[in-house]
């Protein structure tokens, strides 16, 4: 069974979400962060759940 993947800011399940990414955590390089297409072309913050970094800026 797979594991489904939540957008990190806004906890919506992403299927078939065309932009959305996935990526490590620049910082900790331990977590990570699933962005869904609306957060990333909204720019909604995001915070690692391990280290508290925010992004996207």
């Amino acid at each position: 069974m797979e594991k489904k993947l939540k957008c990190t800011s806004c906890k919506k399940e992403l299927i078939n979400d065309r932009g959305s990414t996935v990526f490590t955590c620049p910082t900790c390089n331990k977590t990570q962060i699933v962005r869904c297409s609306q957060c990333r072309k909204l720019g909604t913050k995001y915070q690692c759940p391990t280290c508290e970094t925010e992004g996207p800026n």
